[in-house]
């Protein structure tokens, strides 16, 4: 005979808040791109203008881990970054904290996907973002990271053959 099944454990609230800058709009998509520090991110088109600031939270129920580079998936956001650190929360909640570089990014996921995918710390994986949220707090433009530019074409300068 099976136990009662135990009150569900409560999903935790765990998300990551990061510094970025508007870096264009596709009308014909609806879609805007975001930069931050390690890279570009994809979100439902914004008002703000291009070089703007944000602020953009992402929910670790809305990540989701591949253990090779994701192609046919729906998800637009997918990033490859290494696994930092592996936390037992109540069952059957595990976060897995990725590094992206500098940017740390939280996944939840049930401690059978840990198992069946063998997720430890140091494996290199994919974090997919299913969905990102844009703060509507103002961020001082020079608080929000810049690209780097692109370097100078050296053939294409003037003066030189």
């Amino acid at each position: 005979m099976l136990e009662s099944p135990r009150k569900r454990a409560a999903r935790p609230a765990l998300k990551a808040a990061l510094s970025a800058r508007v870096l264009r709009h596709d009308l014909s998509t609806a879609m805007t791109t975001l930069f931050f520090e390690d890279g570009e991110l994809r979100a439902p088109l914004i008002t703000d203008p291009i070089g703007s600031g944000v602020i953009v939270t992402i929910y670790a129920r809305d990540v989701s881990i591949a253990l090779s580079r994701p192609m046919d998936v729906s998800i637009t956001n997918r990033l490859p970054g290494e696994i930092v650190d592996i936390s037992h929360l109540d069952p059957p909640y595990v976060r897995v904290t990725f590094s992206l570089g500098a940017t740390r990014l939280h996944a939840l996921v049930t401690r059978e996907s840990v198992e069946r995918l063998a997720l430890v710390p140091g494996l290199r994986a994919w974090v997919m973002i299913k969905a990102v949220a844009i703060s509507r707090r103002d961020l001082k433009p020079d608080r929000a990271p810049q690209p780097r530019p692109w370097p100078l074409d050296q053939n294409s300068s003037p003066g030189k053959p």
